[in-house]
C-alpha cells in the first residue's frame, strides 16, 4: 500500500473516532499546502454534509492543542464582528470554526501520534491559482484587509504563539549561519552559490521589521501568518474574496509580515514552483490592485510608519522565503514538502529572482503606497 493510501486509511480511522457512525460518501485531498494533509469529507446524510479533516504536522506544530484554542478564540471574535457588519461588509464565511467530535474536542491523536482535527468547510468558494484580472487582484487585497480590520480589536495577548520563531526573519538568518558554521553549506548543486551570494548581500533586510518593533515604531497585532494566494478563497460566482483559511499560524505578530507575504505571493503570477527563472517577475499592476483592495479596507488602521514599511516588507518577505527554502534544502528538505530532487533549491532561486524584480521597481511600488497614504 502506497503512502497516499496509508494516509487515507489513517484519515478514515480518525473519522471513525471523531464522528462514529456517520457514513462517508467522499474523502478527497483538498488544497496544495506545503505542511499538512487536508481532506474534504462528504457525509451521506446529516445537517453538516461537508467538513474539512486535517492532519497537522507535529514536526512543525508540536502543540496542536494550542492551535485549536487559538482557532476557537478567533472564530468567536470574527463571528461577533461579522454579525455587526453592514450589508456588503464581511462575508459570514470568513468565520472558520473548529468542529467538535464525539467527545466535543474536535481532534484525535491516532496510535502513530498524528493529530487529526475537524474544521468547518467554506462552501461555494474556491482558490485562484493566478490573479488574472485587476478585479481579482483587488479582491485578494480586500480579503486580507477585511481580516485585519476585523481582528484589529482582538487583543493579541489572548492568543498563544503556536510556532515560536515563525516570521522572525533574524531567526531564520541565524539558523542559516549555524548551518554554514556546521559545514552544511559547502559547494554542491548549481544554483547554491547564487543563493549564498544573495543572502550575503542582503543580510541587513532581516532587521527591518524587528528593528522597528524594538524601537516601538510598530506594535504586535493579530496576524494570519500565511496569507499567500493559496490561502485566500473566492466566491465561485461573484469572485469576491470571502475567507482566509489555513489558520494554524494565527498568532501575535507584525502586520507587515502578512501584507508583505500576500503581495509577494499574489504578484508572482508564475508561482513559487517554476523551472525557468526568466519567467519570474513581480507584477506591478497586480500589486496596484492588491494594495487598492487592502488599503481601502484596512488603511485607516495603519500609522504613517506602517505605510513607510510596506515596500521594505514585500522586499523582506521574498528574501525571507528564499532563505527558508534554501536552508531547508541544505537541511535535507525536512520542513517543506517536495516532489522532486532539489525542489527547495529551485524554490529559493525563484524567490531571489522575485526579490530582484521587486527591487527594480522600488520607485513605482513606493509611489502606489504614497498615493493611498495621501487619501
Amino acid at each position: 500500500m502506497g503512502v497516499n493510501q496509508e494516509i487515507i486509511a489513517s484519515a478514515r480511522t480518525a473519522l471513525s473516532q471523531l464522528v462514529p457512525g456517520r457514513k462517508v460518501a467522499g474523502l478527497v485531498p483538498l488544497g496544495n499546502g506545503h505542511i499538512n494533509e487536508t481532506f474534504l469529507v462528504t457525509f451521506v446524510t446529516g445537517e453538516l454534509r461537508q467538513v474539512v479533516l486535517q492532519r497537522l504536522n507535529r514536526a512543525v506544530f508540536p502543540e496542536p492543542e494550542k492551535i485549536m484554542a487559538n482557532l476557537a478564540i478567533l472564530a468567536e471574535h470574527l463571528a461577533a464582528r461579522v454579525a455587526r457588519e453592514p450589508p456588503g461588509g464581511a462575508d459570514p464565511r470568513m468565520v472558520v470554526r473548529p468542529l467538535g467530535g464525539q467527545d466535543g474536542r474536535g481532534f484525535f491523536d491516532d496510535p502513530s501520534g498524528d493529530f487529526w482535527r475537524l474544521i468547518s468547510y467554506v462552501e461555494d468558494a474556491e482558490h485562484q491559482e493566478v490573479l488574472v484580472t485587476p478585479e481579482l487582484a483587488r479582491e485578494a487585497g480586500r480579503g486580507l484587509g477585511v481580516f485585519h480590520r476585523l481582528v484589529a480589536d482582538l487583543d493579541p495577548t489572548l492568543l498563544v504563539d503556536t510556532l515560536p520563531g515563525f516570521h522572525c526573519a533574524p531567526g531564520y538568518l541565524a539558523a542559516y549561519d549555524r548551518q554554514f558554521a556546521a559545514g552544511q553549506c559547502g559547494p554542491a548543486l548549481p544554483g547554491e552559490d547564487n543563493c549564498r551570494a544573495m543572502i550575503a548581500a542582503r543580510r541587513g533586510l532581516t532587521e527591518i521589521l524587528e528593528g522597528a518593533a524594538r524601537r516601538g515604531e510598530i506594535l504586535p497585532r493579530v496576524i494570519h501568518g500565511d496569507p499567500r494566494l493559496a490561502n485566500l478563497l473566492f466566491d465561485r460566482s461573484s469572485r469576491q474574496a470571502v475567507a482566509l483559511v489555513d489558520l494554524d499560524t494565527v498568532k501575535p505578530g507584525l502586520l507587515h509580515y502578512d501584507l508583505g507575504d500576500c503581495l509577494r505571493s499574489c504578484c508572482n503570477p508564475a508561482g513559487d514552483d517554476l523551472e525557468d527563472l526568466a519567467e519570474v517577475s513581480f507584477d506591478l499592476e497586480i500589486c496596484r490592485g492588491v494594495l487598492a483592495g487592502y488599503l481601502a479596507e484596512a488603511g485607516a488602521t495603519l500609522s504613517p510608519v506602517d505605510y513607510q514599511l510596506i515596500y521594505p516588507a514585500v522586499r523582506l518577505l521574498a528574501f525571507e522565503l528564499g532563505l527558508r527554502f534554501f536552508s531547508d534544502h541544505l537541511a535535507g528538505d525536512v520542513y517543506f514538502k517536495t516532489t522532486r530532487p532539489a525542489q527547495n533549491l529551485q524554490r529559493a532561486l525563484v524567490q531571489f529572482r522575485l526579490l530582484e524584480s521587486i527591487e527594480a521597481q522600488e520607485v513605482e511600488i513606493r509611489a502606489i503606497v504614497a498615493a493611498w497614504q495621501r487619501q
